[in-house]
């Protein structure tokens, strides 16, 4: 009987459109400590709820990886907002045989299913999902980490405006590791803690930057660090949380960066033009100075 197995949620799905079970395992790569959904033995879940992911490779991938996991017979919820994605997931589910009841609630299109008896097409898009090299940009990345398929234009900005660093620093938000790969170009840099929200940012990171000198963590910045008395920290931090604008998480980077940083120590930041860190940078630094503004974004370096 599949009802006495274990349920598994993904993300944090509104617990007024679907509860997940007391007990369930959480599987999001954007929550430290989660297990790995693609670790998980086939057919070991009786029951899984999905916050789908908005990116369509990313949320085909983790709708296969939830579907192989469950039982034949096992309940699979899966949820998101309409203009993100859950618009598709009763189209998507099809495509894998399921049969598929969809409702509507509070903007968002919640689909239920069962794992059918034969699951069609599943492994292909576990594979389209998974890590990658990506030969343009010469780094492996992982669908779903941010600005997988490409060089984001703010930390190309911040990459050609960074001087040679010195001494041990930290990378907020690393990524696959694009500016880690410009910072550690120097030779004069001791130590770069690298630290990502993201599991699959944070192991490409570590598979792209094969340096003595990295330690690399998945861990939430906004939780605090344990780092002090760093030389630097270079920083393009996120302004989205599960896809709405959210200006304090920048806020909560400045914030770290200055409790991480010796007096002296040097914060190198870049955000868009319209976000405005300028309040939070001159609280707590000594000297800030606007370095570049170009192409919809500002990097300023600051003086702790």
């Amino acid at each position: 009987m599949h009802d006495t197995k274990s349920s598994g949620v993904y993300g944090t799905p509104p617990a007024e459109l679907a509860e997940a079970p007391e007990g369930a395992i959480q599987f999001s790569a954007l929550i430290p400590g989660s297990a790995r959904l693609e670790e998980q033995p086939e057919g070991s879940l009786g029951e899984m709820i999905v916050l789908a992911p908005p990116g369509t490779v990313e949320r085909r991938t983790v709708t296969a990886l939830a579907l192989h996991a469950l039982a034949p017979g096992g309940s699979l919820t899966i949820l998101a907002p309409k203009d993100k994605g859950g618009s598709r997931i009763a189209k998507e589910l099809k495509g894998f045989s399921c049969e598929v009841s969809e409702s509507s609630r509070r903007h968002h299109r919640i689909c239920t299913t069962k794992r059918p008896p034969a699951l069609i097409g599943a492994d292909e898009a576990i594979a389209e999902g998974g890590p990658r090299l990506d030969t343009a940009l010469g780094l492996w990345t992982w669908p779903g980490a941010f600005s997988w398929n490409r060089i984001d234009p703010g930390s190309a900005l911040l990459e050609q405006t960074l001087p040679p660093l010195s001494g041990r620093g930290a990378d907020f938000g690393c990524g696959i590791g694009v500016l880690a790969r410009s910072i550690l170009a120097s030779p004069k840099v001791e130590r770069l803690d690298m630290i990502d929200i993201d599991r699959r940012a944070v192991e490409m990171a570590a598979r792209n930057l094969d340096d003595p000198r990295t330690q690399v963590r998945w861990a939430d910045l906004r939780v605090g660090t344990d780092l002090k008395g760093l030389d630097f920290v270079v920083t393009n931090p996120p302004f989205h949380d599960g896809g709405a604008e959210d200006q304090s998480l920048g806020q909560a980077f400045i914030r770290r960066a200055a409790e991480a940083l010796r007096p002296g120590g040097i914060l190198w930041l870049v955000a868009n033009r319209h976000l405005p860190y300028e309040a939070a940078l001159t609280t707590l630094f000594r000297r800030v100075t606007p370095k570049v503004e170009a192409s919809g974004y500002k990097i300023y370096e600051a003086l702790k």
